[in-house]
């Protein structure tokens, strides 16, 4: 059984106390961060996320992204939340490799595609953003495990993915995810919102790492207990 875990509080934690406080156990390390209400929803009635999240939320996502290397997100949750080219590498998860159009003007090199060789949008894609910056990992599926050892190879070993539910439900399936950094609002939505995990079936255990709290607001890093085929010690 897991030890128990003292409730921090988040005030009492400078920047730098937090940011090592989400320090990963090893390398390549993905994580993968979300924010629900109390009964499970992922987004307000708008259907996006930023209308549940808070202060406390807001302050370890700013953590999380300047500690990440990389970003990796679904292209369908970039169009979704209107994402702006981020300082570190973003990596578009796609089959179709179709560039989100916020992301359209970043300068060379801030933004990847993940895809696959029968994408209708490959050849558009590596005109837009220089066939470097086009990875190609299977043919009809991407290939996750490969998606992470390709992101480490180029020296991103701390990468964060910011969902969608999808995405984050077909990672638990290919054994990449090392990680989730879950804040619970609290409020109560109702309604039919989608979860921070939909699709894939998985059942993956997870170890409590951390919790803290502001006013009302709960905040964990749970780490995965089983890992899969994604997980190295490199």
């Amino acid at each position: 059984m897991s030890e128990p875990l003292d409730l921090q509080r988040l005030a009492d934690l400078s920047d730098d106390d937090l940011s090592a406080a989400y320090t990963p156990e090893r390398e390549p390390w993905l994580r993968v961060n979300f924010v629900s209400t109390v009964d499970g929803a992922a987004t307000g009635s708008d259907g996006l996320s930023g209308t549940i999240n808070d202060d406390a939320d807001k302050r370890v996502f700013d953590t999380l992204r300047r500690r990440a290397h990389c970003l990796v997100v679904g292209a369908g949750t970039i169009r979704e939340e209107e994402y702006d080219v981020p300082r570190v590498p973003i990596v578009v998860v796609s089959r179709s490799a179709d560039i989100p159009p916020t992301l359209a003007e970043a300068p060379p090199g801030r933004v990847l595609m993940a895809t696959v060789a029968t994408s209708d949008g490959l050849a558009d894609a590596r005109e837009a953003l220089g066939e470097d910056h086009v990875l190609v990992l299977g043919e009809e599926e991407i290939d996750l495990v490969a998606l992470k050892a390709a992101l480490a190879e180029r020296g991103w070993t701390e990468q964060l993915c910011e969902g969608g539910p999808s995405l984050f439900a077909d990672m638990l399936a290919a054994g990449v995810v090392d990680e989730l950094c879950w804040t619970v609002v609290p409020r109560l939505t109702g309604g039919d919102a989608v979860r921070i995990a939909t699709g894939a079936e998985v059942d993956v255990a997870l170890r409590p790492a951390l919790l803290l709290e502001q006013d009302g607001t709960l905040l964990g890093r749970w780490l995965v207990e089983a890992q899969g085929a994604g997980w190295s010690t490199t």
